[in-house]
This record gives C-alpha cells, sequence and structure tokens, in this order.
C-alpha cells in the first residue's frame, strides 16, 4: 500500500512562497497532497503568478499598527478553521506562520517549521515553543532557539533556506537596466523586529555615481530621483544573478545574490547575522559593514563575481530533511 499525507503550506511573505513551492512540488513528485495558502502582501501575489503556483489567500497582511496586525491575524486564524472544517491536513509546514502553527497546534495537526531569524522576536515567541519539528541551518547556535521554551524536536542541516530554491537555479527572465548594475533593497521597515528607523535611499543615490541603480521597494512603487524604481513585479532572482553588486541588510535575497557569485554587502543593522556569517566563512561573497563604510566597499566589490557553483553543490538542501520528516509522519 502507498501511503500520501495531506501536507498544509503557509506563506506570509515572499521568501515563503518561494520557499513553499520548493516543499511542494518536492512533495507531489512522491504523491503528497499539498495545500498552499498565504495572506494578501504586497510580495506574494505576483511571485505566486510568476512561480505558476495556485495557492489560496486567507486574510491580509496589516502593519499600519499593533491593533491591526492582531486583527487580522486572529481573521486569518478564524478563517484557517472554517477553510479546514472538512479538509483537515495531516502535517502543517512553514516558515514560522504565526497564524497557522496557532491554528495546527490547536486542531493537534504535527507541525514543522523552518527558521532563519533569530531577532524575530515577537513571532519566535509565538510559534517555536508550539512546533514539532525545527528545520535550521547547522550555522544558527541552539542556543537561540532554546530561549523560547521549545519543546520540538531540533534537526540541523549543513546549508541555509535558500538553497531550496537556488540549487540548480537558472535565471528566466533577461533585465536591461544598464551596466554596471547595482541593486539595493530597501528596508523591512515595518516588520515586528525593525526597532528603529533606517533607509538605504541617500546610500542608494550616492552609488550611482558607480554605475545604475535599481532601488527594490517593499510597499510603495513611487519614482525616487536619481534611482531605478520598478514599478511591475521583477524576480529578485534572476536579477540579482545579472548583477554587479547587491546591497541590503542582509535578508533572502542577500542569499539569493551571493549564492550565485553576486557580490552582496550587508549593512549591519540587524544582530545575530549568522546565516551570512556562515556563508561568507564558507567563500561566498557576502561583506558586512556599516552605513558609513559601504560606499568605499562597494567600489572594491563592484563586478567581482565568483565562481561559486563547487561550494553551493556542497551544500544539503533542506527539502531533503523535510522529506524524510515526512515520512517519518507517515
Amino acid at each position: 500500500m502507498v501511503w500520501t499525507m495531506k501536507v498544509w503550506y503557509d506563506a506570509c511573505t515572499g521568501k515563503h512562497v518561494r520557499y513553499g513551492v520548493a516543499i511542494s512540488r518536492r512533495l507531489r513528485e512522491v504523491g503528497h497532497e499539498v495545500i498552499l495558502t498565504a495572506r494578501e502582501h504586497p510580495d506574494i501575489t505576483p511571485l505566486a503568478d510568476f512561480l505558476n503556483e495556485k495557492f489560496i489567500f486567507v486574510g491580509r497582511y496589516n502593519p499600519k499598527s499593533l491593533l491591526s496586525r492582531l486583527k487580522e491575524g486572529i481573521k486569518r486564524q478564524l478563517l484557517f478553521c472554517g477553510i479546514l472544517e472538512d479538509n483537515m491536513p495531516d502535517i502543517a509546514i512553514s516558515h514560522g506562520s504565526v497564524d497557522q502553527i496557532r491554528v495546527a497546534f490547536g486542531l493537534n495537526i504535527p507541525t514543522i517549521t523552518t527558521f532563519d531569524t533569530p531577532y524575530a522576536d515577537a513571532v519566535n515567541r509565538l510559534t517555536l515553543p508550539l512546533v514539532d519539528y525545527i528545520v535550521v541551518s547547522k550555522a544558527i547556535p541552539e542556543k537561540c532557539l532554546q530561549r523560547y521554551n521549545v519543546r520540538g524536536r531540533i534537526i540541523q542541516f549543513d546549508g541555509v533556506d535558500e538553497v531550496a530554491w537556488m540549487k540548480g537555479f537558472k535565471p528566466s527572465v533577461k533585465y536591461d537596466f544598464g551596466s554596471p548594475l547595482i541593486v539595493v533593497r530597501e528596508v523591512e521597515s515595518r516588520a515586528s523586529y525593525a526597532q528603529n528607523r533606517f533607509s538605504l535611499i541617500k546610500l542608494a543615490k550616492k552609488l550611482t555615481r558607480l554605475g545604475k541603480v535599481i532601488f527594490l521597494t517593499r510597499y510603495r512603487r513611487k519614482n525616487i530621483k536619481g534611482l531605478i524604481v520598478p514599478k511591475e513585479f521583477v524576480d529578485s532572482a534572476s536579477l540579482v544573478a545579472q548583477a554587479d553588486l547587491f546591497i541590503g541588510v542582509g535578508g533572502t535575497i542577500t542569499r539569493e545574490a551571493a549564492l550565485q557569485g553576486t557580490p552582496s554587502i550587508v549593512i549591519d543593522i540587524f544582530q545575530e547575522q549568522y546565516v551570512n556569517d556562515y556563508l561568507a566563512k564558507r567563500g561566498f561573497p557576502i561583506f558586512r559593514t556599516n552605513l558609513s563604510s559601504a560606499f568605499d566597499l562597494a567600489k572594491e566589490k563592484l563586478g567581482n563575481k565568483a565562481d561559486v557553483s563547487g561550494i553551493l553543490a556542497d551544500l544539503e538542501n533542506p527539502v531533503d530533511v523535510i522529506l524524510e520528516l515526512v515520512k517519518e509522519l507517515m
């Protein structure tokens, strides 16, 4: 007899969409059924369409205030209850979806979460104590998890989350924004972990002395003098493959760039950058600096692309770990 599982994956950001698609495609290959849900979010809808994956949109992202966050989260949880009432999954998987994990815990559905942001304190408090399995890069010390009273099983892998969709990745879109091309990613200022006001616009404008600068915004699509602000969806993974330099504060696109050999500068505003430090030690072109030194470092690293195919091949894919967990739960 062939046993199959009904797996529920919930996405809250663009990164979660890429991760969820990578996981779901592998699960489907071995016969499992996958339900993909997401909240309405400016990074999610166009990326889901681009990846040609059908998500069920449940609730929305409204970071206007603490009250708006709480109200939308509660609404999502109630909507999930209605959706699952006659369609109960066997396993719930996410990258720290507060709403999914709370519902799955209440319904006694086994949960698997991935994890790479020790500084996301609010999310970690609401998720890590409740989950059954945590799949996490060996770059992150266990103490970062244990401070949240983790009771589930911790499974570490020798890689980073982005390997899930960057191993074997080939750019599918050709962009022509000019050369040399510098990509700057706006800070996620509305996230719960973003305590201080911080902007990279001034640095981005200064970088126009070195080349064409694309400024990837989070929520607004307004013109910024001197910068290229795409109005339509841009596939970040394809874009940074063609760029000569990437600058951000250490998030997903940093690693998408570095895993393709594009030099990536991390402006130090968040602590516990374990996964970026891990990749830098492995030989990937990631460089940490402060805001005042970023321009000089950019001049030095611009265009110094590296062949990282060999060291990328050595990294473990977290999707393999998740597949083994699903087998165990069967």
